[in-house]
């Protein structure tokens, strides 16, 4: 829920540094800043043997070619349609997730987890509608879905290619990864002509977003998501991403803003879906995280 709540602070943040940032140098700046956070945390946290002994070239590859490339992808997406549209087809992930698990780990389709998939698919929608927003479809639309697709990939692999790193270890690891190879490509188009910030036109309110971006909707959030993947699984982790519309609006009525009726019963069924799905209301034991089908346990 956390993760969630932080990341969806990052949306509108994209949209302000979209008017003068492309979204490959946003990117490889987003990621940067993420893991100039991350590093030093991360060796305050758990020390200097931890930095050295941590398998760098298999973050690169599994950062650079899930992480980083997912979020490019949202960003172009967002950058084609809005905030709003990027939201709703992040409803899909659930779904993506559950076929991930079925697919790569053989999970079961119990009644309990499609019922909570849908509930979660529905809350969604409700959200959405609550908030009278446009569902603008097309390129960017297809662009936000493949972001959807590759980034629950990564997340899964973040989990399962690390196995003797914390949370906060993966997830330094794969954006440290990411940062690199997303830096080289921006570099790379800028010599190749592509379209570069409007450097004049940045100030403290983009500077401002940024770290909202990076730090908040990015190095924070990633930490907290990757952790719930790791305890929960994918599939179950993203159901909570369809109550985002919620936490929005909390903070909106936080600020003064108006309290929305329809996402609040929105973000219930959402809820419940969740509950569902981990098996609350039955009394079948619910099958292992991803950590604990792998060798060897993690931490608890």
């Amino acid at each position: 829920m956390l993760s969630m709540l932080v990341w969806a602070m990052g949306l509108p943040a994209a949209g302000l540094l979209l008017a003068t940032v492309p979204p490959l140098p946003l990117t490889a700046a987003r990621m940067v800043l993420a893991a100039v956070c991350l590093l030093p945390l991360w060796w305050l946290v758990e020390g200097g043997d931890a930095l050295r002994k941590a398998p760098w070239w298999q973050g690169l590859r599994v950062g650079g070619s899930t992480i980083g490339l997912g979020a490019f992808l949202l960003v172009v997406g967002q950058g084609m349609t809005d905030a709003v549209t990027v939201a709703i087809i992040s409803a899909s992930m659930p779904v993506v997730g559950i076929a991930i698990e079925v697919l790569l780990d053989g999970r079961p389709l119990s009644r309990g987890l499609v019922l909570g998939v849908a509930l979660s698919l529905l809350g969604g929608v409700m959200a959405l509608d609550g908030g009278n927003q446009p569902l603008a479809l097309g390129l960017g639309a297809l662009m936000s879905f493949a972001s959807v697709l590759v980034y629950t990939l990564g997340s899964r692999m973040t989990v399962t290619s690390f196995p003797d790193l914390s949370p906060l270890g993966r997830t330094t690891v794969t954006l440290t990864g990411a940062a690199v190879v997303t830096t080289v490509a921006a570099g790379a188009a800028a010599l190749a002509g592509a379209a570069t910030p409007q450097w004049a036109a940045l100030g403290w309110l983009q500077l401002g977003a940024l770290a909202i971006f990076a730090i908040g909707g990015l190095a924070i959030s990633q930490v907290l998501w990757i952790r719930s993947v790791g305890n929960l699984g994918i599939a179950l982790a993203s159901l909570h991403i369809n109550a985002t519309p919620f936490y929005v609006m909390l903070i909106l009525f936080a600020l003064g803003g108006a309290w929305n009726w329809t996402q609040a019963a929105a973000a219930l069924v959402v809820a419940v879906g969740v509950l569902i799905a981990q098996g609350v209301f039955v009394r079948a034991p619910m099958e292992a995280p991803i950590e604990a089908r792998n060798d060897p346990p993690l931490e608890r």
